[in-house]
């Protein structure tokens, strides 16, 4: 990375002026140059976190406007910053896979998602889901494992590892990620609804999540709005009685 190199080039110069120029005890020019490498490191840091925030924001709102391959070029374009920063290259490759994904074309959205950032939790799981689709459960559980160990405080990614546990036949092992989640996030309501569901013999509810939980494509919102209606339907019914 550019940014350690200029850093450590910068200390070093500056240790070697201060001890053979100036002649200064090497302790002393020692901890002079570890301070100005931290500090023109963390100075480097914040001026391509804020390009890369920049970029992002304005990815997101192409994305929000429906202009989607706008939003996949400005990512790309990001991708010029990769051997400057840490994680640029996985955390851009994250977000275009999920713009594929959320387009439907999972091929190419997997060999984004491949090369993702291990803490975006969403794409991780978005990942799982293609292993999952590829017939590919060990895969997938690996995926989920990872991103678990680095995001376990979020309920949506327990329910939705559980969610594909139990859609590939791995009920028990579905009611054992949940128990596990449910002590990790704090007692989570939804956790533990989905919990008492599995136990019970019922399907696990995702609805409450909406487009969070709708962007994995494992359920169509379609299918929520003709359970609604097939309620009030038979709602009526009982009323005419």
């Amino acid at each position: 990375m550019y940014n350690l190199l200029i850093s450590f080039t910068v200390s070093g110069v500056l240790l070697a002026s201060l001890y053979f120029g100036a002649g200064i005890d090497i302790g002393y020019a020692a901890l002079a140059a570890a301070a100005v490498f931290v500090l023109v490191f963390f100075i480097l840091s914040r001026i391509f976190i804020k390009k890369l925030t920049a970029i992002m924001q304005s990815a997101e709102k192409d994305i929000q406007a429906g202009r989607t391959e706008k939003a996949i070029k400005t990512l790309e374009d990001g991708l010029k910053y990769r051997k400057w920063q840490l994680y640029v290259s996985p955390q851009i490759h994250s977000q275009i896979g999920m713009i594929y994904y959320l387009k439907r074309d999972f091929r190419t959205a997997f060999d984004y998602l491949q090369k993702g950032f291990s803490r975006n939790w969403g794409g991780m799981g978005m990942l799982a889901i293609c292993y999952m689709k590829r017939n590919k459960p060990k895969e997938m559980k690996k995926t989920f494992e990872k991103a678990l160990n680095l995001t376990k405080k979020e309920p949506l990614l327990w329910n939705l590892y559980a969610f594909c546990l139990e859609k590939i036949g791995e009920k028990e092992k579905a009611v054992a990620v949940l128990e596990k989640g449910i002590k990790k996030t704090g007692e989570d309501e939804r956790l533990k609804a989905n919990l008492a569901a599995l136990q019970e013999g019922k399907r696990m509810k995702m609805k409450s999540y909406g487009d969070f939980w709708y962007q994995f494509h494992l359920e169509k919102p379609g299918e929520l709005i003709k359970q609604q209606t097939r309620a009030i339907q038979g709602h009526r019914k009982i009323v005419r009685r």
